[in-house]
């Protein structure tokens, strides 16, 4: 298990926002790919990258939605890329792989949360596949563009992680679908990757972090349906957030991932899981809102997931 998941001490916190993370950090020649970066905290993690001088490359299963919430921030540069879709995964790499650039700073951003049960490509379960097997095909067959001696890649989970490990025995849900315990799998995947993407790469200088960004009403609560965010307690029958407080703005929300992806405080580490623009404790024992939980992190898990994922679509820049 990690050793490593205790504070720092930041000085930031949950009201802390990306542009207060940037502060007096400059970008300029920098290039950032942010995976849903048209929408919600991907969308002002996009702004606040841009205005600290950073060029951002958004790959976007949606390009003309994507181009008009992209309209007044200069200098976005735009492409096609649906994670849901190996195909599109691979033309997108193949595509930014000819351009002869080199990638700074991944941000996994792009994901689904509590969809009806759903099948892409070889009938995988819909969260699973979109918000781990995507990006970790993604970043595989962009590693050779990843610049070594800094680059970061920053994979964003959730609290969501804390409803459930990896399912080693129905990793696809075909025995039942619960859409929560679906998410909480394909949040820990998230973090699992980024602890064995660190170890893997951190020889090379790339340093790889998992985060919580935040409670947020953001696109993402798409697939909800509105009843059962009212019996939830996040908005009363007029749409309107019922516990302002208890939630962040979408600037907030992005706070952590540019923290991660960006702050010098972080220098020397990696294999992370942050939260609130801290590192986070490991989660107590019957603890659901904070900390990290230890299927997580574990190592010998993160071995395995990577190997089950290569296995699964076909890539592994580390194989050999």
């Amino acid at each position: 298990m990690s050793t490593a998941q205790h504070k720092i001490g930041s000085g930031y916190g949950a009201t802390s926002t990306a542009d207060d993370v940037l502060q007096g950090v400059d970008l300029t020649g920098k290039l950032a790919l942010v995976t849903g970066g048209y929408s919600g905290i991907g969308l002002e993690t996009t702004r606040s990258l841009v205005t600290a001088g950073a060029h951002v490359v958004v790959p976007a299963r949606r390009p003309d939605t994507a181009r008009q919430a992209l309209a007044e921030i200069p200098g976005v540069e735009l492409d096609e890329l649906d994670l849901g879709d190996l195909e599109s995964v691979r033309g997108f790499a193949e595509r930014f792989l000819a351009s002869g650039r080199t990638i700074d700073i991944v941000i996994d951003s792009a994901g689904i949360m509590a969809c009806p049960e759903t099948r892409v490509g070889p009938g995988w379960e819909a969260q699973f596949a979109t918000n781990h097997l995507g990006h970790f095909a993604l970043v595989n067959r962009l590693w050779p563009t990843i610049a070594p001696g800094g680059a970061r890649v920053v994979s964003v989970s959730s609290r969501g992680h804390h409803f459930s490990g990896i399912r080693w025995d129905d990793i696809h849900w075909r025995q039942g679908y619960d859409k929560w315990e679906a998410y909480g799998q394909a949040k820990t995947a998230n973090v699992l990757f980024a602890v064995q993407l660190d170890k893997l790469g951190r020889d090379a200088g790339v340093r790889a972090f998992a985060l919580h960004p935040g409670g947020i009403i953001t696109p993402l609560q798409r697939h909800l349906p509105k009843a059962e965010m009212i019996e939830r307690g996040w908005i009363d029958e007029d749409g309107n957030p019922l516990n302002p407080e208890g939630f962040k703005t979408p600037q907030q929300g992005a706070a952590t991932q540019v923290w991660a992806a960006t702050s010098p405080q972080l220098a020397g580490l990696g294999g992370l899981y942050l939260e609130d623009c801290e590192v986070a404790e490991p989660a107590q024992e019957g603890e659901e809102r904070f900390g990290v939980k230890d299927w997580a992190t574990d190592p010998e898990q993160a071995a395995r997931l990577w190997q089950l994922s290569a296995e699964l679509t076909g890539v592994d820049a580390f194989a050999g």
